[in-house]
């Protein structure tokens, strides 16, 4: 395994704790009665994701670039998979991490009504108070919190077998696309162009779908409509279906790739 699979591997454990620890921020905001700062402060963290998506894809082609050259590119089906599989690690452990991150982030947002400032804020993070303050609020999640899981009255269904379909092709869309380069290696500039076949069905059911609606929950919860403890529990269920989601996209990832490469060599 070369050193840019490794890296690869790596970047995209990040993007998906990350992207695991988004579900909380909603529950944060109702906590604090500050949803706006909530979603802003949280910037800060996806500035991390974005820049470990940003070099992942690069290294990737980099390392079937060279591959290719040298007349060995069979062997990266294991890679891919390893990639794959590293997206469910992280999702596994973004969900283990959601209530520490939850009590952690609500301080850091009332905490931002005194020093008005994220470079402040930030500073005081890692001082010896703010590191502390991070030990002292290391919780695993609940037996309980387990246990509602199991509970699925009245739980929105459609949105959380939407919410799987979406995350398992955004995860799949961008290596199946580079992927199916290798398939089709005269066209694998075309076919890494063509990732948007498979995500874009997953922006769409994210746009329409998913957004939306956690959105009115939200406020169904501002708003006394809806109790806090069931949008936790829808929160629970979303955030297993992200990780149902990774695991479909070991299923999704190969079919797609020689989609996008029969497209790429015959269609276009």
């Amino acid at each position: 395994m070369s050193v840019y699979i490794i890296l690869v591997v790596c970047f995209t454990f990040i993007v998906h704790f990350i992207n695991t620890l988004t579900y909380s921020i909603r529950i944060v905001g109702i906590r604090t009665g500050k949803i706006a700062v909530s979603f802003a402060l949280f910037n800060i963290v996806v500035l991390v994701s974005r820049t470990a998506n940003t070099l992942q894809a690069p290294l990737l082609a980099k390392t079937i670039e060279n591959n290719i050259k040298f007349g060995s590119p069979a062997g990266l089906i294991d890679d891919f998979r390893l990639i794959l599989l590293s997206t469910t690690v992280g999702s596994i452990l973004g969900a283990l991490f959601i209530p520490t991150f939850q009590r952690i982030y609500s301080k850091a947002v009332k905490s931002f009504d005194v020093y008005r400032s994220v470079p402040k804020l930030l500073l005081h993070s890692f001082s010896k108070a703010g590191i502390k303050q991070f030990k002292n609020n290391i919780k695993i999640p609940s037996k309980n919190t387990i246990k509602q899981i199991k509970n699925i009255k009245d739980i929105p269904i459609k949105i959380i077998i939407f919410n799987t379909m979406a995350v398992s092709l955004l995860t799949a869309g961008v290596l199946s696309s580079i992927y199916a380069g290798i398939l089709e290696p005269e066209f694998r500039t075309t076919a890494s162009t063509l990732s948007s076949m498979i995500t874009g069905i997953a922006t769409v059911l994210l746009f329409v779908f998913i957004d939306p609606y956690l959105s009115i929950m939200t406020d169904d919860v501002i708003e006394g409509k809806q109790s806090e403890g069931y949008f936790r529990r829808c929160v629970s269920f979303m955030v297993v279906s992200r990780i149902l989601g990774t695991i479909l996209a070991q299923f999704i990832f190969l079919p797609a790739a020689k989609l996008i490469a029969f497209v790429s060599s015959n269609i276009l």
